[in-house]
């Protein structure tokens, strides 16, 4: 399988891990909420943000208008159109990046591809209305996450008979629902959606099952500084550091292609040892 991609009009080789700088643009998300609002949204700030994660090291930026945190609630089309647009088209014009868009909602796939956008990451995986057609329409890879219920109520108390059998199956039907609208296999990556409707014991056997992914599809790693981290270390968000490069290391290692996180700079050191180790 292929793993040079087509992002728009920029290629990425995910034949080593590639790092996803995460820009949320809402006021509320887990851990870096209200990060780029004053009262309205501050566009240059966002822009250095952005400058500063490509200069550590940062191959992709996920741009997200709507927070998808345990409890949170969901947003207007507009409010999230007013959101995420402005910042897709400044990145765009500014940077030679490829531009992920992280949103489940249909209108604002589509503006966003027209602004610039090189792939679609939605945590819906296409199930809202209009989005998988709206996907199909944009021509850009697209990335299926796995989620138990809404963000709302996602946490209260996930059940599965085998986590691991259970999502695989979720996202082999994504899969078949995409290639039957016309988007193409090897653009489809995939995101067992750590944190999304899961307890510990769920994320962690979904984690020791990443070489299972892997194996006949491009993966999408998301646990910087997630509870995930703080249960087994004990720490609150602003201590989750260590152990969401520890992550970071072992999801590289099991072959994730794609690593979404907020600390790029320290997590391009983790994979330039890797690959020092690999290559020597």
């Amino acid at each position: 399988m292929s793993k040079l991609v087509a992002f728009g009009q920029k290629s990425l080789d995910l034949n080593r891990p590639q790092i996803m700088g995460i820009l949320n643009i809402t006021p509320d998300s887990f851990s870096d909420g209200g990060r780029f609002f004053a009262g309205e949204l501050d566009l240059d700030k966002v822009l250095q943000v952005a400058e500063q994660m490509l200069a550590d090291g940062a191959n992709m930026l996920d741009i997200g208008g709507e927070s998808t945190r345990p409890g949170a609630e969901s947003v207007g089309v507009q409010q999230e159109m007013d959101r995420v647009l402005p910042v897709v088209q400044a990145i765009a014009t500014r940077f030679d990046t490829v531009i992920s868009v992280d949103t489940s909602t249909a209108s604002v796939m589509t503006a966003a591809a027209a602004a610039g956008a090189g792939l679609i990451n939605d945590v819906r995986a296409l199930q809202r209305p209009g989005a998988l057609e709206a996907a199909a329409a944009t021509g850009l890879p697209v990335c299926l996450m796995h989620m138990r219920g809404e963000p709302k109520v996602m946490q209260h108390g996930p059940q599965y008979g085998d986590v691991v059998s259970d999502v695989r199956a979720f996202l082999a039907q994504r899969i078949q629902a995409c290639t039957a609208a016309g988007i193409a296999r090897d653009q489809l990556i995939l995101d067992p959606g750590f944190g999304f409707g899961k307890t510990l014991a769920h994320n962690i056997d979904l984690f020791r099952a990443l070489p299972e992914f892997a194996k006949d599809s491009l993966v999408l790693v998301g646990v910087s500084r997630k509870s995930m981290v703080g249960d087994i270390c004990q720490r609150g968000i602003e201590q989750r550091l260590p152990g969401s490069l520890a992550l970071a290391l072992l999801a590289a290692q099991s072959g994730a292609s794609i690593l979404r996180v907020h600390d790029v700079a320290e997590t391009a050191d983790v994979l330039r040892v890797l690959d020092a180790v690999r290559s020597h």
